[in-house]
């Protein structure tokens, strides 16, 4: 299952093994017909490239997509409407083998559609992880609440547990969370009262994406092992409730996110693990939407988190232009809007908590994050508040959220006060 689905062999054989059905769907017979070539082919053709067009405007309004999605996307789903077309085009006359390639060459083009997606967005790196998600296997190295108590000593790599956290603060509607936690934590009854990072995911989320497609569990236990087994706790926390569902991680129409993310979370956390309390040990991280929320709840809730990491965010709480986002995520209350707005916030506070910091990371193969990044890290200097940008060689994609997380975690866990950080 630890095949690659971002290049090699499988990738490939998806691509070659449809046009090859394909071929077969119309039959040696048929591509040696003038008729046939001039006539009914071309009407095929041109239905197909039309349901791809067709395909990609609807992405665009009716989903609301506005990330640049691939080609491969929109030519392989053109070649499953091509499958389509020449399974009745081609019916008549043809043999049993020629009938079953078109609905084979269907499946596959829908499979290569997929996979297409997947390399451009970097999800899933391995048929493993798409396998494991998928049907809601265990994470690596996961344990039950109640098995964190027959573990002790000196464990090389850390653990991950699978919480069901109270939304008595929020009513948010929320789904599976997880956290982990470090060898350090394990080592004795008394344990050290460790800080704390919230890891939140893109839109179109699951909790675990951190975990899986974001390769944080093998960054901190790398920075543990180099580090006497300390690392933050890392809480891999659900921002959306579901995975078509975009809440930007704040209060509105699609539910209560902030709240669950600041009122729930913190307190459950500190009260089963033990962690740290105070907001300088406290952080929270993001990728894309993940970034946008990182800022946006560090600086509408200092006396909660006391650092953001904010990876390709953007400006602040985003679903399209201001009037749209207004409209979907606030309900047409502009006020509550820039109450959460990142560039509203700055210049208007007074005052910000002592060592209160962020970290921007953006890759240089980005459209609009780095321009954010800048203006934000400007905004936030007028304030007095420290912060950086790392600029990383990448695109908008799982890929680079992982090399910017591993890249960043030693300033996040000197950030916290991780024992031992520099």
């Amino acid at each position: 299952m630890d095949v690659s689905l971002l290049g090699g062999w499988l990738p490939w054989t998806l691509r070659v093994a449809t046009v090859a059905l394909v071929v077969v769907a119309i039959g040696r017979r048929r591509l040696r017909d003038r008729g046939f070539l001039l006539k009914r082919l071309p009407i095929v053709l041109g239905v197909s490239v039309l349901f791809g067009v067709l395909c990609a405007v609807l992405v665009r309004t009716a989903l609301g997509v506005s990330d640049p999605l691939p080609f491969g996307l929109w030519f392989w789903l053109a070649v499953f409407a091509l499958a389509i077309g020449l399974a009745v085009a081609c019916w008549r006359g043809s043999r049993w083998w020629q009938r079953t390639a078109a609905p084979v060459a269907m499946l596959l083009a829908v499979l290569t559609a997929g996979d297409a997606l997947d390399i451009s967005l970097r999800y899933y790196p391995t048929l493993a992880d798409m396998y494991g998600e998928l049907t809601d296997q265990a994470l690596p190295q996961q344990v039950s609440l109640a098995q964190l108590g027959t573990i002790h000593g000196n464990t090389k790599t850390g653990r991950i547990v699978e919480v069901q956290v109270p939304d008595t603060a929020s009513g948010f509607q929320h789904r599976s969370e997880y956290v982990y936690l470090p060898p350090a934590w394990f080592r004795s009854t008394h344990r050290p009262k460790l800080p704390v990072v919230e890891m939140i995911g893109g839109e179109y989320a699951v909790p675990d994406n951190w975990i899986r497609s974001g390769n944080a569990i093998k960054t901190a236990d790398a920075y543990a092992a180099a580090h006497h087994g300390f690392a933050p706790v890392l809480v891999f926390v659900d921002a959306t409730g579901g995975f078509k569902v975009d809440t930007e991680c704040v209060d509105g129409p699609a539910g209560q996110a902030m709240d669950h993310l600041v009122k729930d979370i913190p307190p459950y956390v500190e009260k089963t693990f033990g962690t740290a309390t105070i907001p300088g040990k406290w952080a929270v991280a993001g990728w894309s939407m993940g970034g946008t929320c990182a800022i946006t709840l560090a600086l509408t809730h200092p006396a909660v988190f006391g650092h953001f990491l904010d990876i390709s965010g953007d400006l602040g709480p985003n679903k399209g232009d201001k009037n749209s986002t207004i409209a979907t995520l606030y309900g047409g209350n502009a006020a509550e809007f820039a109450a959460d707005d990142p560039m509203t916030i700055l210049g208007k506070r007074k005052k910000w908590p002592k060592g209160f910091s962020g970290m921007f990371a953006v890759g240089n193969q980005e459209s609009a994050q780095p321009k954010h990044a800048q203006q934000l890290s400007g905004a936030l200097k007028k304030d007095h508040i420290p912060n950086q940008i790392w600029t990383g060689d990448g695109k908008h994609s799982w890929v680079f959220a992982q090399a910017a997380f591993a890249q960043e975690l030693p300033w996040l866990a000197k950030a916290v006060q991780v024992p031992g950080a520099k």
